[in-house]
């Protein structure tokens, strides 16, 4: 067997938790390996399948070295609007880690609608597809980015046979999802009015009235009196108030028992307030669209709700009722006013099924969150998100992110993203010193490959390798599984990518370069975090220098071999350095990188102690500056991101990378897929 050569000071079979047979544990007689134990087992598979629900974007991996797993990539315009929890939305350029957004989960039949989480939000540079939905949405992304479709999942582009063959979008495919949501209101004088009016006028109690009162010169009162359980639209009519010039008192109204929420109020009972008040509820002659906007927001906030798949506005004031239906008309929403019920109360309900309830909450942005929630609605739409056409548009740049569900909503269809967590721990090994000193190696993986692939049932689907640890770390060069793994993939047409940070993988550029004449896809990333010399020892003191890495971009390019390089992870005060960053890439473009790309250092989980560790060795004059930077969580305050972002943009848009592309070289177009991404993320928890 191919590990046989291996010098080794002893043996022992020890159990490995997940593996039915216990792993040969051998320890290397050699510099580099001398604290390191390699936990030899027999797999019993070597193609892992992605799990449907699972974020990554490629749906199988190999990986002959075991570590831990990293996210991995989608990419949107920036300027897409994603739909927050909260109902409101906000350009994918601004989200942050942590941030609520809508993302959907499969229950029963149908899948619905829930709140997920952002994990991770970055920028990236890839060529880029327009696709046009009948109700005139424009989507920008790249032709690896999925939707969702009335056929599953979909992306923008690909073939129907050949070495790009997967479900992708054509012409008529409709999307699944609410579509493309109007701009919200703007909150002018006239949409404050408006919101007043109905808020008052629906909920609240105004009004002034006389009595003899002994020693005063008159009996007239005047009161003002709003109160609710929903603090947000009470909170927006006392903001309204106060900047139209009436101030208020809020106070509790009302305790929380075991059939109601609390209630807060707030009041003003000076006559000059009350007047004001009086005209801001007053009916207008020629009401503008800013207060038909600002009048439907208030009277839903106050008198409407949105329960049992139905938005309704109730009221027994036929003046209410009527402004309502006209307003909503005005908008073009189909609303029925229903007949009165015994006590004499009717409603104005909006027609149109989710769709048009999402369209409404959001055109007249009203305030009270709960009535702008789809958790739990099943995505089942009569929206016109049929595709009318796809065609490129260049390379962009693009964001991209990653959620706790998978997915989100980006112009009102549902996005699918990526994501990976940790599996070293599962292993009973921990996150730090075991993360580099006790690698689990799958023996047998070639050969149980080749067995896999060759069955009738594989589809020849894009093979992500490196998504785990490193498939070229340095023990690569002893036990050599690499080579028949790649032959097995040529030999089974089956397109790959391989992300590494190590020039060993120029050992099998001759077999690398037999995949072009099979026909087959096959590219490469490389992470270059520093090229300065002291960070380089201090920070991954067992991996090649950056420069050899460089220089095996050139030797593949030159070559044929599609591949790029990876500014990550970039650490403010130890790599960020302008001009670090400027030679880094200076170098890229000679050596012909096809894709350059940067993330800033994010310490999640177990990895942050493991680097604070480290710095409070290298840099412990840092070691303050970075409790600060990481206090609120696993990342940089978005100022720091955005700054190491553009350094890593600015130096990249200097050059023109196509022009340099291996001039001369016929070369297959690079996969772009989730390579970059997923290299930048699996070297930064490598490095510690």
């Amino acid at each position: 067997m191919r590990w046989r050569n291996l010098t080794i000071d002893g043996a022992e079979q020890v159990p490995l938790p997940g593996y039915s047979e216990p792993a040969t544990v051998r320890h290397f007689e050699a510099p580099e390996a001398l604290d390191t134990r390699f936990w030899e087992v027999r797999a019993k598979s070597a193609l892992n399948r992605v799990p449907a629900r699972s974020r990554m974007p490629f749906r199988w991996t190999i990986n002959p070295y075991r570590g831990c797993s990293h996210a991995c990539t989608f990419c949107l315009e920036p300027s897409t609007p994603v739909l927050m929890a909260d109902g409101h939305e906000r350009p994918i350029a601004d989200l942050d880690p942590g941030d609520e957004i809508v993302g959907t989960i499969r229950r029963g039949a149908y899948r619905r609608f829930t709140t997920t989480r952002v994990r991770d939000h970055w920028w990236t540079e890839k060529a880029a597809y327009r696709v046009v939905l009948a109700d005139g949405t424009e989507l920008i992304a790249s032709g690896d980015h999925r939707f969702l479709s009335e056929r599953g999942w979909k992306f923008v582009v690909g073939k129907m046979s050949g070495r790009r063959r997967r479900p992708h979008l054509t012409v008529g495919n409709k999307l699944m999802g609410i579509g493309a949501l109007p701009l919200p209101a703007r909150h002018n004088l006239d949409y404050k009015r408006g919101y007043l009016c109905g808020m008052v006028r629906g909920d609240g109690n105004l009004g002034s009235y006389s009595y003899e009162r002994p020693g005063r010169a008159h009996g007239n009162v005047y009161r003002f009196r709003l109160a609710l359980t929903d603090f947000e639209a009470l909170a927006r009519t006392q903001l309204f108030l106060l900047e139209l010039g009436v101030q208020t008192d809020r106070f509790a109204f009302s305790a929380a028992n075991e059939r109601h929420r609390a209630a807060e109020a707030i009041r003003t009972q000076r006559r000059v307030d009350i007047e004001r008040i009086e005209q801001f509820v007053s009916w207008p002659r020629d009401p503008s669209d800013e207060w038909r906007l600002g009048f439907l927001a208030g009277i839903f906030d106050a008198e409407g709700s949105r329960s049992g798949g139905v938005l309704r506005i109730a009221n027994t004031d036929a003046a209410i009722l009527g402004w309502t239906q006209r307003s909503l008309t005005h908008f073009g929403f189909d609303a029925v006013q229903e007949p009165p019920n015994a006590t004499g109360c009717s409603t104005v309900r909006l027609r149109g099924g989710m769709v048009a309830q999402q369209r409404f909450v959001h055109f007249v942005d009203s305030a009270i969150t709960r009535k702008r929630l789809l958790d739990g609605r099943a995505i089942k739409t009569a929206a016109r998100l049929g595709v009318v056409s796809i065609e490129p548009v260049g390379v962009r740049t693009l964001v991209d992110i990653s959620t706790g569900t998978g997915d989100f909503i980006a112009s009102g269809v549902v996005s699918h993203n990526c994501f990976a967590r940790p599996t070293h721990t599962y292993l009973g090994f921990d996150a730090g010193r075991d993360f580099d000193n006790e690698i689990v190696v799958k023996v047998n993986l070639p050969e149980v490959l080749r067995s896999e692939l060759a069955r009738p049932s594989w589809g020849r689907e894009h093979v992500a390798m490196g998504t785990n640890t490193d498939p070229y770390q340095w023990v690569e060069s002893r036990y050599r599984l690499m080579p028949p793994i790649l032959e097995a993939l040529r030999d089974a047409r089956t397109p790959c990518s391989i992300l590494t940070k190590s020039p060993l993988l120029t050992r099998d550029l001759e077999l690398l370069r037999t995949f072009a004449a099979a026909g087959v896809d096959v590219s490469a990333a490389f992470s270059v975090p520093t090229l300065e010399e002291k960070a380089w020892r201090a920070s991954e003191p067992h991996t090649p220098h950056p420069r050899k890495r460089l220089e095996a971009v050139g030797e593949l390019n030159r070559a044929g071999i599609p591949t790029g390089i990876l500014v990550a992870p970039l650490m403010p005060g130890i790599n960020d350095d302008p001009r670090q960053v400027e030679r880094i890439l200076a170098i890229a473009g000679e050596m012909g990188a096809v894709s350059v790309g940067g993330i800033c250092l994010h310490l999640r989980g177990d990895v942050r102690g493991v680097f604070m560790d480290w710095l409070r060795s290298y840099r412990p004059d840092l070691v303050d500056e970075y409790e600060r930077l990481y206090a609120r969580g696993a990342y940089a305050p978005k100022e720091v991101r955005d700054r190491l972002a553009r350094l890593v943009r600015s130096g990249r848009q200097t050059r023109d990378w196509g022009a340099r592309r291996m001039r001369g070289v016929a070369v297959r177009r690079a996969p772009t897929g989730p390579t970059a991404r997923a290299a930048a993320l699996d070297s930064q928890e490598r490095l510690f």
